[in-house]
């Protein structure tokens, strides 16, 4: 049985800082594209976390962890336009978990549930990368042609790990989680 989405147990806290090292750790594997855009496997912890914990947790994973690999990996600057894109991001990937037809943990899911979590992840990567573009142009300064070209980068390529590597790995943990058999327990 699913967790309420606002209900932060033990469970959701740990999954939070697992989620946030995660996405710290797989920040480092960037195959860069252009102006400071690349592949980044990072982004499918979004979507692995998000469909196994809810909205909440895939925000916070995002945020934190986005902060952290800012901090490590970064040069100690935060880019906080950019930790808003990606929490807005892991939120928009967890809000399949309101669907009643899924549940990762439980192996339980439809097509339509699938197509569900692969829409919404693309539209809060866009919306995410673009909210952040448009405030890196107002807020900070930044070029408008640099951050178009930096927006179209950024979001089809997280879209592309979005359904590629996380998807795929939802699918994983669904099929490693279902529970259909045809045994019975007797009491």
């Amino acid at each position: 049985m699913k967790q309420l989405m606002f209900n932060f147990s033990t469970k959701t806290v740990v999954a939070i800082g697992i989620g946030a090292a995660l996405y710290d750790l797989l920040t480092t594997i960037t195959i860069p594209m252009v102006l400071q855009t690349g592949l980044r496997p990072a982004i499918a912890i979004l979507t692995v976390f998000g469909a196994m914990f809810g909205p909440i947790t895939g925000l916070l994973s995002g945020a934190i962890g986005h902060i952290i690999a800012d901090l490590t990996w970064g040069g100690g600057e935060i880019w906080w336009t950019w930790v808003l894109g990606t929490a807005i991001s892991g939120f928009g990937m967890g809000l399949i978990y309101i669907n009643k037809s899924f549940d990762v943990n439980e192996g339980r899911s439809t097509k339509g549930a699938i197509w569900m979590l692969a829409i919404t992840g693309s539209l809060a990567l866009a919306v995410g990368c673009g909210l952040s573009s448009i405030m890196d142009v107002y807020l900070l300064g930044e070029a408008p042609d640099k951050m178009w070209l930096q927006f179209v980068a950024s979001t089809l390529a997280n879209i592309a790990v979005h359904l590629v590597l996380g998807i795929s790995a939802v699918l994983g943990l669904i099929r490693l989680n279902r529970r259909n058999s045809n045994l019975r327990v007797l009491k």
